[in-house]
């Protein structure tokens, strides 16, 4: 990979994340659904977080909750000690631009806006030097070879190719802590496996936090912890006892 890493470790003295108690439910007809059922859960800085789960165990939904894209009903969410569950919905947009990035299964992307513009749209929202970008997306780009699509549209790129840029996009604001609902989900084995490298690698890179939701075993026993959804209620668990 073109990403030289260097070392970075868990710090177990600061919580960047911590969820007590949230509760997110829906109305379906005359049926209130408890997707997320008083979930709790504490993040040190640094860690890599799987959560793993059958399909309609709640995670996905949680881990939006997590990344300020849905609120509660209940409960609070602290990142960086603030309560995101309190901001309003431009502060809640400052905050995510600045400290919080997102990948998703379906990569998200504008069909409109080519590679490099869809790149580059959080940095719209963002207060930090243009140089800092300039550096990363250097590195990013290199890392992700993807530097000869940047001017394509995303109809014109493979599934890889696309999940790439989403990476690009999420990273390139240098979040403190990156959410990712099943990155590899659709991709093959060979595309999954070099999709996680990159994430772990640019994570000692800025010395991030990572928050995954995922289906594939074989990713969450990378993880320094995993906790586990079942029927809305989440569980930590030790990487033997754990399971889809």
């Amino acid at each position: 990979m073109a990403i030289a890493t260097t070392a970075s470790h868990v710090n177990p003295d600061r919580v960047i994340l911590e969820a007590t108690d949230v509760v997110r439910q829906y109305h379906q007809s005359d049926e209130t659904v408890t997707a997320v059922n008083r979930a709790s859960m504490k993040v040190y800085e640094g860690e890599f977080i799987a959560i793993v789960g059958a399909s309609g165990s709640g995670k996905s939904t949680l881990l939006h909750m997590l990344a300020g894209l849905d609120r509660p009903q209940a409960g609070t969410i602290m990142v960086r000690g603030q309560d995101i569950t309190a901001m309003n919905a431009d502060e809640l947009s400052r905050f995510r631009g600045n400290y919080l990035g997102m990948v998703f299964q379906n990569h998200n992307l504008i069909p409109q806006l080519t590679a490099l513009e869809n790149i580059l749209i959080p940095t719209l929202m963002c207060n930090k030097e243009n140089a800092a970008y300039e550096e990363m997306f250097k590195k990013l780009v290199s890392s992700l070879n993807i530097a000869d699509r940047l001017h394509h549209l995303p109809s014109e790129l493979s599934g890889g190719q696309q999940q790439r840029v989403a990476i690009a996009r999420a990273l390139i604001n240098m979040p403190h802590v990156l959410f990712a609902d099943e990155p590899t989900g659709n991709l093959d084995r060979t595309n999954a496996d070099e999709v996680l490298e990159l994430l772990l690698e640019t994570k000692e890179l800025i010395g991030q936090t990572l928050i995954m939701v995922t289906h594939d075993m074989s990713i969450a026993n990378r993880a320094d912890r995993i906790y586990q959804m079942e029927d809305g209620k989440l569980e930590l668990c030790n990487k033997r006892s754990a399971r889809i």
